[in-house]
């Protein structure tokens, strides 16, 4: 038997309505990951859903975003959707609200810090290497117009940043009631892979999908080492099967 719920219970939906499970889209199915970003395993993550012309959400840890930076901002550049895993991957359950909170907050600050990174160096390498004074100003005003592009696509990741999905699936009414007050939204799931339990095998992690996805669902992964084996499998077979049915992959 599963220690986890491969669909989400019911009887969770209807205590926790405004708890994200699955949105309304024809033929359109959510993918997330969840742990990253990890290098051994995000970047093929990355490549494989471009192979498909697919959208994804990524929730991330803070301290793996303060780590592996460049591989933070790979998932930013592919335009697909950031959302916050607390900094250390704690278990609502097993820790105090406050803490929690906090840890939250700490995870969304990392997140806001690398994503403005990624912008104060377009703007440092436009004005780069620029000899002329009359190249230096049109590199400027081009710079600028790219400024702005850049924060009104940077104004549409914050809102994306306010998406959070506890780890394990594990949240007390307070963290949540807190969070909320925080704007955030509470990203559950639909359908969970279960790529990350060394006791399930490839075949039947795809089995998990296949047999319960369907249209608007949101459908858990994980871009961790220890699910890299069942994600590499499972992944592209989900990717193609849906494909080939006519649905597309969006971000939240």
């Amino acid at each position: 038997m599963n220690p986890f719920f491969i669909k989400y219970p019911f009887l969770l939906k209807k205590l926790y309505p405004n708890r994200i499970t699955r949105l309304e889209g024809e033929k359109t199915i959510y993918l997330t990951f969840d742990d990253g970003p990890i290098p051994e395993i995000t970047p093929w993550v990355l490549q494989t859903l471009k192979e498909y012309n697919a959208k994804a959400t990524f929730f991330c840890i803070g301290d793996n975003i303060r780590k592996y930076p460049t591989v933070f901002q790979q998932i930013i550049e592919e335009n697909h959707s950031i959302g916050n895993h607390t900094f250390n991957h704690l278990n609502g359950w097993k820790t105090k609200t406050d803490a929690y909170v906090e840890n939250v907050l700490k995870a969304e600050e990392t997140l806001l810090e690398n994503r403005d990174e990624k912008r104060d160096n377009r703007g440092k390498r436009q004005e780069t290497g620029n000899k002329n004074k009359k190249t230096k100003t049109r590199n400027r005003e081009i710079g600028e117009q790219n400024s702005q592009l850049a924060t009104r696509n940077f104004q549409t990741q914050t809102l994306n940043l306010k998406l959070f999905r506890p780890p394990f699936g594990k949240i007390k009414n307070s963290q949540a009631k807190k969070l909320v007050k925080q704007n955030y939204k509470i990203v559950m799931w639909d359908v969970i892979s279960g790529d990350f339990d060394s006791r399930i095998s490839k075949n039947k992690c795809l089995r998990n999908v296949l047999k319960n996805v369907s249209a608007g669902s949101t459908v858990v992964f994980h871009d961790s080492i220890k699910a890299s084996e069942s994600l590499k499998f499972v992944l592209p077979k989900v990717l193609d099967y849906y494909t080939q049915k006519g649905f597309s992959f969006k971000a939240l």
